[in-house]
């Protein structure tokens, strides 16, 4: 497990590589996307060195620009597919189901407590 700030780090740099790869899909057709190893860029980057501030304003505009670019899929670009290095096709659609997982699992790794919606 990691820590808290690890943590965001990692949510950050997930949101980048998703807006990244939404992008992608976007722009081109069936495209390929690198393999991305979560724990090297953990290690590379030194997420427990990193400033905690610094890191809660980069995953805000990460979120906020992943969000932007998610409002702005045509209902006909929700069909348009992208393949990870392993062959898994995806969706817009299906990788913003997918993208979603990510956030919410973290939020309970660090004893976050989860929003609830609408009650």
């Amino acid at each position: 497990m990691w820590s808290p700030l690890e943590y965001g780090c990692h949510v950050r740099d997930v949101f980048r590589k998703f807006d990244e790869r939404l992008q992608l899909m976007l722009r081109e057709v069936d495209p390929h996307f690198e393999n991305w190893d979560q724990d090297k860029t953990a290690l590379e980057d030194d997420y427990p060195s990193q400033a905690p501030a610094e890191v809660a304003a980069a995953l805000k505009e990460a979120a906020e620009s992943l969000a932007r670019h998610f409002d702005a899929v045509s209902s006909d670009q929700w069909s348009r597919r992208g393949f990870r290095s392993d062959g898994s096709a995806f969706t817009v659609e299906s990788i913003a189901r997918y993208l979603m997982h990510d956030p919410v699992h973290h939020l309970w790794d660090v004893g976050a407590e989860i929003p609830t919606f609408g009650s």
